[in-house]
């Protein structure tokens, strides 16, 4: 195999690591995304001044207008995030696309010459 196609063989495997490593993030931040939704939706619903949150190990009283403002604005940073991961995501499936095709483009036998008859 010419050590150019090595090269573009040893990129695409590079991608497709960091392609997966993306997508479990993705997955991850979409979880964080929907129970921080959940959350806000619940706090909507409340009629009470004051709500628990867990801090560490224990959970403290605090006023819910607080704890509202905290989730949105982690929902809002969490999705944020997702967006960037779309993006990279996006961004890594076309390079492979690409290597793919160079890769499989350049392992095709090349046409023998035409004999004049």
């Amino acid at each position: 195999m010419p050590e150019i196609n090595q090269a573009k063989f040893a990129e695409f495997e590079r991608s497709r690591a960091q392609l997966m490593n993306i997508s479990a993030q993705k997955q991850q931040m979409q979880i964080q995304s929907v129970t921080l939704g959940q959350a806000l939706e619940e706090l909507g619903k409340t009629k009470e001044k004051k709500v628990y949150k867990a801090v560490g190990n224990i959970l403290i009283q605090t006023e819910t207008g607080k704890v509202k403002k905290e989730l949105k604005e982690k929902k809002d940073t969490v999705d944020l995030r997702l967006k960037t991961l779309q993006k990279q995501e996006d961004s890594l499936i076309n390079k492979l696309n690409k290597l793919k095709s160079e890769i499989e483009s350049s392992q095709k036998p090349e046409p023998e010459p035409q004999k004049e008859k």
